[in-house]
């Protein structure tokens, strides 16, 4: 081989390793699905049971970013995300409106309920109307933690006070954290104040926070889960193959059986109700 044939044999390697490089690249960032969910799924311990399953049968990789409802939808306007996990109807059916997502999807429910201290000062233990709490809480200045972040519970929340006729921003006994649902709870506990919170990540941490549950069954207070994929055609990069499975999985039988028995064992009742199949107007949506 002379000097110029090695030359060429050099470049031709070269461009064979770059071009595989970039195969090799492509086909680890299509097997990537990058799902944008609630700490409330997160917290209460029911992905680690699902994400590794749907790795194992799909041989995807999951990246998992659990943040607030209103931010996982922030991300998939921006198409920062492959697939969400929310549980705030009402942005929900926004984000379809604006074509961000597609092929939206009941998967499951569970209740959030208000927790305070044992010594209830607001004295709300038992109510009935979840607005009617709100209201005993404000007139008697107790203190109240928002997550103030613009999740699913955040927006719940909200709605609460305007259906209360309360206007709870700004009021002194009135704190937002800014934080997820488990470190609100902790900052609860320890300012011995009230908050929302889903039922499921109450009952995961509830050992360890000294909160009881003083008012729940408002039909106000359900919390209804979907999974939505983000729409590829606005964002090209979008594993909208990734999506799809994850969806399938979510809805699927098998899965939502394991929704169905999630926190028996520990808790004697489930902390979420699948509802992958039923009509919407069902559950009062």
């Amino acid at each position: 081989m002379n000097q110029w044939q090695r030359l060429v044999f050099s470049l031709l390697t070269v461009v064979a390793l770059f071009v595989t490089g970039i195969c090799g690249s492509a086909a680890a960032a299509s097997k990537t699905l990058i799902l944008a969910t609630t700490t409330s799924t997160q917290d209460s311990g029911l992905l680690d049971i699902l994400i590794p399953a749907f790795e194992k049968e799909s041989g995807y990789f999951v990246k998992t970013i659990a943040v607030g409802s209103g931010q996982a939808m922030a991300m998939g306007e921006k198409g920062e995300a492959d697939v969400l996990l929310v549980h705030s109807p009402d942005a929900e059916k926004k984000f379809m409106d604006k074509g961000a997502g597609v092929n939206r999807r009941l998967v499951m429910h569970n209740d959030f309920v208000i927790v305070g201290p044992a010594i209830d000062p607001a004295k709300i233990r038992g109510t009935k109307s979840s607005a009617e709490a709100f209201k005993k809480i404000a007139t008697s200045g107790s203190l109240f933690l928002s997550r103030g972040d613009n999740s699913g519970t955040h927006a719940k929340e909200k709605g609460l006070w305007k259906g209360a006729g309360i206007t709870a921003d700004g009021q002194k006994w009135y704190q937002q954290t800014g934080l997820g649902m488990g470190q609100t709870l902790n900052v609860a506990a320890e300012k011995k104040g009230y908050t929302l919170t889903d039922r499921a990540t109450y009952l995961a941490l509830k050992k360890s926070l000294g909160l009881e549950i003083l008012v729940e069954g408002d039909a106000k207070l359900l919390n209804i889960y979907h999974v939505i994929g983000v729409n590829q055609a606005k964002w090209p990069k979008v594993n909208a193959a990734g999506a799809k499975a994850f969806g399938d999985f979510m809805v699927g039988k098998k899965v939502q059986d394991v929704i169905g028995r999630f926190g028996v064992d520990k808790f004697g009742a489930p902390l979420f109700f699948p509802d992958a199949g039923k009509k919407p107007e069902s559950l009062g949506l």
